[in-house]
C-alpha cells in the first residue's frame, strides 16, 4: 500500500503519511489504491469479534507493519477500554434503522475509536522513519477530538501532545475532561476564538519552516492527531465494515445488498471513512450527510459551491461548529479520479476568496452518493424527546442532528433501505441540552447537578468517566490569541 498526496504527487509507505500527518506541500495523503474485501474475507470477518475485525482491514493499508505489530496494536487500543469489551455495538431502533454506538470507550466519544489506537500506531511508525526524535502532537478540536487525544497519548513515551480548543465553543463536561487531564507530556490551551480559528492555527504552524527548524534543532517533530492524520483515519473505516458484519448475521442484509449510513459531521473525517469503506467493497448506497445550523456541507452537497464566508453559530452541538471541513479535500481528489492540479487549485481558491466551485461531473459523482440536509438547535431538541418518548432512546444532540437529516431524506427520497445512524457521544457530554429537551421542568444548574437530574429523569447511568470528572481539580488554565499559538507551543515544550 502506498500513499500520495491530495495536492502534488507523492509515494509514501504508512508509516511516513502517520509520522508527518500533513504533507509538505499542505495536502492530506491518500491511499494510491483502495484493497478490496472479497467475498470470503467477509465471510471471516463476520465471525470475528471486533479486534479481529481491526486486525483484518488495519493490515490491508499498513502494509510496512509487521502482523504482530498490528495485533499489538490493536490488543492495546481495544482491550479493556470499552464498555462490555463491543467498541462498535449496533442498536437496533425500528424499520431496518440501526444506531451504531461509538461513545462507549473511556471518553464517552466516537473519537476513542481511533485516538485509542493512533498512539499505537504513531509511535511504531516515528521507529521506523523517525527514530530517536520526540514526536510533538500538535491538535485543534472542536470538542472531543481534544479529549480522546490527551487520553490516548498520556505519557507515552517520546511524545508530547499540545491541545488548543475555542473558549467559548466546547460544552462544560467536554472542557472540564480537557482541563483536568493528568500527564507529564500534555499542554491544554483556550484560544479567543472558534474552532476554524484554532485548525487554521495548527495548519500554519505545521506549514511553517522556522517552527520545524527549531524543533529539529531540538530533536522534536510535529505530527497530528486531528482527522487530517491518515493514522485517524484508517481506524474508522474499520466500524463501517464492522457494522455491515452485524447487519448480515443478524439478518437484516443477505450479502451484497446495500444500506445508508447517516453521519454527523463537521470536519467530514467520519463519514469519509464509511466513503472509504464503500470503496473496499462494502455496499453502503448513500451517505446522509447531517449538519446543525452551520450548514457549509449541506450547501455544497446541493450546489457544488462550498463557500465559508457566512455566519458562524454556536450550537448545541459543538463537535460540528465548523466552516472549514478538512477532510473533504480528500474527497475532492477522488472526486477529480486523482487530478492533484485540480485540487490544488481549488484549496487555493478556498484560502484566497473563502470558496470555490467544483466542475460539473464532480457535482454530479457527489450528489449521486451524498444528501445533505441540516437542522437548528429547536429541531434537535425535538428530536431528542421524540426518540426518548417513542423509542425510549436517549441521544445526545449531534446523534439527534443526524436522526433528524435522515427522517427528512426518508420523507422526502421515500428510500426505505436499512440504516445505520451514527451516535457519537454519550448523551451525558452534553448533559444540560439534553435534559433541557426531555424534561419540561428542568431549570439551568451546574452541570454536574443536571447530569444527575438527566439520570434520574431518564432511569439511564451517568458513565464513570464523566461522573469521576467531579472530583478531578482543574490542571491547565491557560489562554491565548489565535495569534500566540505558536508562541504557547515554544512556551510548553521548553524552546
Amino acid at each position: 500500500m502506498r500513499f500520495t498526496s491530495t495536492r502534488a504527487q507523492a509515494d509514501i509507505e504508512s508509516a511516513h503519511a502517520i509520522t508527518q500527518g500533513i504533507s509538505a506541500d499542505g495536502g492530506l495523503f491518500v491511499p494510491k489504491a483502495f484493497p478490496v474485501l472479497t467475498d470470503d474475507l467477509i465471510d471471516r470477518l463476520c465471525d470475528m469479534d471486533y479486534q479481529g475485525r481491526a486486525f483484518e482491514i488495519l493490515r490491508l493499508y499498513l502494509t510496512d507493519f509487521t502482523d504482530q505489530e498490528i495485533r499489538d496494536s490493536v490488543a492495546a487500543a481495544y482491550t479493556g477500554k470499552f464498555e462490555n469489551e463491543q467498541p462498535a455495538p449496533l442498536h437496533p431502533l425500528r424499520d431496518g434503522v440501526f444506531m451504531l454506538e461509538l461513545w462507549h470507550g473511556p471518553t464517552c466519544a466516537f473519537k476513542d475509536m481511533a485516538l485509542q489506537l493512533l498512539p499505537q500506531l504513531l509511535t511504531r511508525s516515528a521507529k521506523k522513519v523517525a527514530d530517536g526524535k520526540t514526536m510533538v502532537i500538535l491538535v485543534a478540536t472542536s470538542g472531543d477530538t481534544g479529549k480522546a487525544a490527551l487520553d490516548g497519548f498520556a505519557d507515552v513515551p517520546d511524545t508530547d501532545i499540545i491541545v488548543f480548543y475555542p473558549q467559548d465553543g466546547v460544552s462544560p463536561m467536554q472542557k472540564l475532561q480537557m482541563t483536568t487531564q493528568a500527564g507529564n507530556n500534555v499542554a491544554v490551551c483556550a484560544i479567543k476564538g472558534n474552532f476554524d480559528d484554532a485548525q487554521t492555527g495548527v495548519k500554519r504552524i505545521f506549514a511553517d519552516p522556522a517552527m520545524h527548524k527549531l524543533l529539529d534543532e531540538h530533536n522534536m517533530e510535529f505530527s497530528s492527531a486531528n482527522s487530517i492524520n491518515f493514522g485517524r483515519l484508517v481506524p474508522q473505516i474499520v466500524y463501517y465494515v464492522s457494522a455491515y458484519c452485524d447487519l448480515l448475521k443478524n439478518g437484516t442484509l443477505q450479502k451484497g445488498e446495500g444500506f445508508n449510513i447517516v453521519v454527523p459531521t463537521g470536519n467530514f473525517g467520519n463519514i469519509l471513512a464509511g466513503f472509504y469503506a464503500k470503496q473496499m467493497g462494502i455496499p453502503i448506497r448513500r451517505f446522509v450527510c447531517a449538519s446543525n445550523q452551520n450548514n457549509v456541507l449541506t450547501d455544497f452537497i446541493q450546489t457544488g459551491v462550498y463557500n465559508r464566508k457566512r455566519a458562524f453559530y454556536t450550537t448545541t452541538s459543538p463537535s460540528m461548529d465548523i466552516l472549514i471541513s478538512s477532510n473533504l479535500e480528500r474527497l475532492l481528489y477522488h472526486l477529480y479520479d486523482g487530478d492533484t492540479s485540480a485540487v490544488s487549485a481549488l484549496m487555493q481558491q478556498l484560502a484566497e476568496t473563502g470558496r470555490y466551485e467544483i466542475s460539473d461531473s464532480a457535482r454530479q459523482r457527489l450528489q449521486k452518493l451524498f444528501f445533505g440536509g441540516f437542522c437548528n438547535d429547536d429541531q434537535t431538541a425535538a428530536t431528542i424527546r421524540k426518540l426518548f418518548n417513542n423509542d425510549g432512546y436517549l441521544c445526545d444532540t449531534h446523534t439527534a442532528v443526524a436522526a433528524k437529516v435522515f427522517e427528512d431524506y426518508r420523507a422526502q427520497t421515500g428510500d426505505m433501505t436499512p440504516a445505520v445512524i451514527v451516535s457519537t457521544a454519550s448523551p451525558y457530554k452534553f448533559a444540560k441540552s439534553v435534559l433541557m429537551a426531555i424534561d419540561d421542568d428542568a431549570k439551568p444548574q451546574t452541570e454536574f447537578e443536571m447530569t444527575d437530574r438527566l439520570a434520574a429523569v431518564t432511569k439511564t447511568t451517568v458513565p464513570a468517566a464523566l461522573s469521576d470528572l467531579k472530583s478531578r481539580p482543574v490542571l491547565h488554565t491557560a489562554c491565548c490569541d489565535k495569534t500566540q499559538m505558536a508562541a504557547f507551543i515554544q512556551q510548553s515544550l521548553g524552546l
